[in-house]
């Protein structure tokens, strides 16, 4: 779905939420943006040529595997912005580009037209979720050497998180540890921060899996990614699927004080070390982080004045 910008600017903006691509209207589709995949992965090297055959900028990846400063080297297309193997070209159309606007606030509800409603309805059907466009997982598989389960299993080790155990993938150690001082740190002068550490009954992070509703594979499937439930949810919702058991046509509309969320200045810490929250989606999902350093450095990059 294409819209005019200076027409429908604000739904444009919505469903670039729900799909969480930015094609709506182009952003993170040239190729002067592959500069925020070298300066997220620094350790990862990243060479370009166009290939007048294909009409396209060839990517070639080199990725350390740990082995005397050997490097694994993979070979995508750009293909505006999706990083995807020659043998995907074909299909481009089903797949979103890597980075796309990740919002600085949250989207109001009470906001939202009908024409809003409509579409994140449609974007949340069964034969949306199940046969539409998907985040490309092709360059992450190369990253994290996820393309099967047997290979990402060999990257997982089990840290201290908040208190609990979990499992993540080796690359995320360092940033999710991060995450932690920071969170410990403002909860010796945060009442509501203490409150939300003392609070957590789960922390999980890798758990091989498909996404509710879809062929793709979740980001969990890759250890870089993680949620965070508390022991109690005060009544509050948690997750948009959940919401819609209860409320099918109604659950987009759900105010975001009835919602359960972080405390802000947590967060925040989760975002300074990579990680967006997926309570920023319209299809929501407050208890879920996920480590893509690329798009907070496009997001900053973007909303610059």
């Amino acid at each position: 779905m294409r819209l005019s910008r200076p027409r429908h600017i604000r739904l444009t903006a919505l469903l670039i939420l729900i799909a969480a691509a930015a094609q709506a209207y182009g952003a993170g589709t040239g190729i002067g943006n592959l500069q925020y995949l070298r300066n997220a992965y620094p350790d990862v090297g990243f060479e370009r040529s166009y290939d007048r055959e294909v009409n396209d900028w060839k990517i070639t990846v080199l990725i350390p595997d740990g082995k005397d400063g050997a490097r694994r080297v993979e070979s995508f297309y750009w293909a505006d912005g999706s990083m995807l193997p020659a043998s995907e070209l074909k299909n481009k159309d089903m797949y979103w580009p890597l980075l796309y606007e990740y919002p600085e606030t949250l989207p109001d509800p009470a906001e939202f037209s009908e024409e809003e409603k409509a579409a994140i309805r449609a974007y949340s059907s069964a034969e949306s979720r199940s046969n539409g466009a998907g985040t490309p997982m092709y360059f992450f598989d190369a990253l994290y050497d996820s393309a099967s389960r047997g290979s990402t299993e060999t990257h997982i080790v089990r840290i201290p998180f908040l208190g609990k155990k979990v499992n993540v993938h080796e690359r995320i150690r360092e940033p999710l540890a991060a995450v932690e001082r920071k969170i410990l740190a403002l909860a010796a002068t945060n009442k509501e921060v203490k409150g939300f550490v003392d609070g957590l009954r789960t922390t999980d992070a890798y758990y091989w899996r498909i996404i509710d509703g879809t062929n793709r594979r979740s980001f969990h499937s890759l250890g870089t990614a993680i949620d965070i439930l508390p022991k109690n949810q005060g009544g509050k919702q948690i997750f948009w699927g959940w919401a819609k058991d209860k409320y099918p046509e109604t659950w987009m509309l759900i105010p975001l004080n009835q919602r359960w969320m972080p405390p802000e200045p947590v967060i925040r810490a989760f975002e300074e070390e990579g990680f967006i929250w997926g309570g920023k989606w319209t299809i929501w999902d407050n208890m879920h982080f996920e480590y893509h350093p690329e798009l907070i450095l496009y997001n900053k990059i973007v909303r610059k004045p």
